[in-house]
């Protein structure tokens, strides 16, 4: 027998379910990639984002309203990759209706998945049809025009992912590149196995319960590093989570700073606290941990706590306390060579991703605190990770977070080589920065993966291309071969500098004999080269 309403229990249930069966086809996801490189990783951000929502449930909570909360509160911090953000977006605008009740029918869910909608293209500047946005979109739109007072929560589900399913066919229809390509959407795609998955547990084919995170968790601690004849040297790593409630406090008017400044009083370092509607979660480091938690319940009641001693080999690593810096340069990178190139140039703090490796907002903000500046530049420098940057410099309040949009490791090394320490007027800064990445022009050459035909170049598994600002520039049976028809595609007498990042897999003679050819061919630039250590791009070319 159908059901006319579903509560917090049921909800949580189904949102495992959709997460499981995320999960397991994160692969086939990932594969849906327009072009034939191995870098594909939007089921994985996708899933991992679902996760960090789940990982904020409490077990048995009966209202629907408090499930979507907390569910919501994770997925947000949690959220990488652009479809993670959108997807983290969906949730926060379905939430935005789910809170107000503790049971909800198809009506309610209707008015909920709405409201998902339009949170979900506000979150994009350029919001691009034929992706999850539409996906989405039209799979709502068509179960409105269908549900009625007699539908139930599965009539919902089930109009939902009949649309779902036509809409992602669809979509190779509305954007060329994915029918040249002959792939679907992959984010709408990832949609698709999430709402499946929810349905499947509202009709009794999955259970929610055989969800098991397969995300890498902290591993246990040693006790034996702290003895009898030991003495506290760093503290306790604690955090909580905390739901303010109406008999302590007004939790409409509370405020988050002045929670972190009386954590400041009580001597808390490293502090990060944020406030969504009556959750509030904080990390903080305190050599009185007890002192912290009674200050916290006066507000509320707590939902979840860990207390680690940081003694004990945590991976949190102990930084002495800097003084706080006018402004500080925050960039992602990923590879030994590029980290060390961009911590030598003056990246005050590295956050660890690119493609392949979107890092998450909840990443960002831990980032945005070490940096302990009033300001923070932020050098994305990976066009999938721009939307996570964005969504915590939107959540943290303790700096002006300005967001540079650098869509590659090159712009970066450029935006990078025109930050110079003491420079006050940080408006002039933001846009000297911002105007040198989007000069540079930059290319990244790897093997492709599989058969296809892009752009009327004809690709065979095995060939080696070149891709620069979304577009496949050249075609070779070689690394070195795709390098050098690049720059034969530029008007090289507009340029004067050729930096050329080297990946993990190519040889010193390789390297050595690419280098001398362009210095020969190209004897008007200065040719500088990095190691980058990349996996994924053998070379990746910046052309200033």
């Amino acid at each position: 027998m159908d059901r006319q309403k579903i509560n917090g229990k049921c909800y949580a249930e189904m949102l495992r379910g959709g997460t499981a069966l995320l999960f397991e086809h994160s692969e086939e996801i990932n594969d849906l990639n327009v072009f034939p490189v191995p870098d594909g990783d939007t089921g994985t951000n996708m899933a991992k984002t679902m996760d960090g929502g789940l990982c904020e449930l409490s077990d048995g909570e009966e209202s629907i309203g408090r499930v979507s909360g907390d569910f919501t509160h994770g997925v947000l911090l949690s959220a990488r990759g652009n479809s993670g953000v959108i997807l983290s977006q969906i949730f926060a605008g379905i939430n935005e209706e789910l809170s107000h009740y503790d049971e909800v029918g198809a009506k309610e869910l209707v008015d909920a998945y709405k409201k998902g909608i339009a949170k979900s293209y506000s979150a994009v500047q350029e919001p691009t049809e034929g992706t999850i946005l539409t996906v989405f979109r039209e799979s709502i739109e068509y179960a409105e025009k269908n549900i009625d007072d007699t539908s139930s929560v599965e009539d919902f589900f089930r109009m939902h992912i009949e649309s779902a399913k036509d809409s992602l066919a669809r979509t190779k229809d509305i954007l060329p590149a994915l029918a040249e390509a002959d792939v679907v959407d992959s984010g709408g795609a990832g949609y698709l196995y999430i709402i499946m998955g929810m349905y499947a547990v509202l009709t009794g084919e999955l259970s929610g319960s055989i969800y098991k995170s397969p995300v890498e968790k902290t591993d246990k601690v040693n006790i034996d590093l702290f003895t009898r004849s030991s003495r506290l040297e760093f503290g306790y790593c604690t955090e909580f989570m905390l739901r303010l409630t109406d008999a302590k406090c007004d939790p409409d008017a509370f405020e988050i700073s002045d929670m972190i400044s009386m954590l400041e009083e009580l001597g808390g370092e490293s502090i990060v606290a944020y406030k969504m509607d009556d959750l509030v979660k904080v990390h903080v480091h305190t050599f009185a941990p007890g002192s912290v938690l009674s200050f916290a319940q006066s507000f509320g009641e707590f939902l979840t706590v860990k207390i680690e001693n940081m003694s004990l080999g945590h991976t949190e690593e102990v930084k002495p306390k800097k003084s706080r810096k006018p402004f500080s340069v925050l960039a992602v990178a990923q590879g030994e060579g590029l980290t060390a190139l961009f911590t030598d140039m003056g990246a005050d703090e590295i956050v660890t991703g690119g493609q392949t490796l979107n890092p998450s907002a909840e990443e960002f903000i831990a980032a945005f605190d070490r940096a302990e500046s009033d300001e923070i530049i932020v050098l994305p420098n990976n066009k999938n990770v721009f939307l996570a940057a964005k969504q915590a410099a939107e959540l943290y309040d303790k700096a002006n977070v300005h967001i540079i949009p650098t869509k590659n490791l090159m712009q970066g090394f450029g935006a990078l080589s025109v930050i110079t320490p003491g420079i006050t007027d940080i408006d002039s800064l933001v846009e000297s920065v911002t105007r040198t990445a989007e000069g540079v022009i930059g290319a990244e050459v790897t093997m492709a993966v599989r058969d296809v035909t892009i752009g009327g170049k004809e690709i065979r598994k095995g060939d080696y291309i070149a891709i620069s600002s979304s577009e496949i520039k050249a075609v070779c049976d070689s690394s070195e071969g795709a390098v050098l028809s690049f720059l034969d595609t530029l008007d090289m007498d507009d340029y004067e500098i050729v930096s050329l990042f080297v990946g993990k897999s190519v040889s010193e003679s390789k390297r050595s004999e690419l280098t001398e050819l362009i210095e020969e061919k190209y004897d008007m630039c200065e040719v500088e080269v990095f190691e980058s250590g990349n996996e994924v791009y053998d070379y990746m070319i910046a052309v200033e």
